[in-house]
């Protein structure tokens, strides 16, 4: 549903996004992560034919996003990090008008306004201007109006950046929705590693204009090391450490302590065979914890910085 090849977008000599390659399936989510100045926005915004490719090329839904824009723009619904909204106009108001513009009855677009009143979740405050609105009030119909015309594509650019906890998990509950009942593609930005890590089926970061890399949220996190299981316990260190040694899946034991770090390959599968062993040679634990990788270790292993220092 979205093909890059070499997609480039340059300022003069500066490369904004320097040579970017994407394969994203029909029905896929896929999580775009970056440091900001990466060219996250930057290549959403070609890719949603807000900018002209300067080199390469890209195709959405099967259509060149610099000779077929229009056929492009029908097929996909964006909602960006700025939202395009009239102030004057009511949200219901605002809806009525994208729904126009997509080409919707009068009938189809009350219905589909009604469907998706559920996911605005602002109650009254539809029939009131944008004006009076907050920040999440807006993001969240922003969200609505690019639903309207039930896009086969939907470009996210951090959706639930300003959101409350609450409205938040209420856009993650529709994100899966829509992929799930509708087979929609989802192309999110997002600053919120978890975001990405619940809701992606894969996830590309980008680095000063490049992909530097790309998997299922498992797959990068197994590429900066193993779940780690951390023993405290009350008793002869060494002779523990030799009883996890022996266990089937244990990589390495190491003894800070009265701490036993155990690098493991599965580390909820290894918990109990753990604690089974050294319950078994009569090693009173004191506390048992995991530990596995982050997208957040991922992101420092490849931009050198953590995610929340970028935002």
């Amino acid at each position: 549903m979205i093909v890059a090849e070499q997609l480039v977008r340059a300022y003069g000599e500066n490369e904004a996004v320097a040579g970017v390659d994407l394969d994203v399936a029909d029905g896929e989510i896929y999580g775009f992560l970056g440091p900001n100045g990466a060219g996250k926005s930057t290549c959403v915004r070609m890719l949603c034919t807000l900018l002209l490719p300067t080199a390469g090329r890209a195709e959405v839904a099967g259509f060149d996003v610099a000779t077929q824009a229009s056929e492009v723009r029908l097929r996909i619904g964006v909602a960006l990090q700025d939202a395009s909204l009239d102030p004057k106009q009511s949200g219901r108001e605002l809806l009525h008008l994208h729904a126009r513009l997509y080409g919707l009855s009068k009938s189809v677009a009350q219905g589909r306004i009604a469907d998706l009143e559920r996911l605005v979740d602002i109650g009254d405050a539809l029939d009131r201007r944008i004006s009076s609105y907050s920040g999440g009030m807006r993001r969240r119909l922003d969200l609505a109006a690019s639903l309207l015309h039930e896009p086969n594509i939907l470009f996210l650019d951090e959706p639930t950046t300003g959101l409350d906890p609450v409205s938040r998990a209420a856009v993650w509950d529709e994100v899966r929705r829509l992929n799930e009942e509708s087979g929609m593609t989802i192309f999110l930005t997002t600053q919120y590693l978890e975001e990405a890590d619940e809701l992606a089926h894969r996830v590309g970061i980008i680095d000063h204009g490049k992909i530097v890399a790309e998997g299922t949220p498992a797959e990068l996190k197994r590429t900066v090391g193993t779940d780690v299981v951390v023993a405290k316990i009350s008793g002869d260190a060494e002779h523990a450490c030799a009883a996890l040694r022996n266990v089937r899946g244990v990589s390495s034991v190491e003894q800070h302590g009265d701490e036993i770090t155990v690098a493991v390959e599965d580390g909820p599968s290894l918990l109990s065979p753990v604690a089974l062993a050294l319950a078994e040679h009569h090693v009173k634990v004191v506390g048992l914890t995991l530990r596995t990788p982050t997208l957040d270790d991922v992101f420092l292993d490849v931009t050198g910085a953590r995610m929340q220092e970028t935002a």
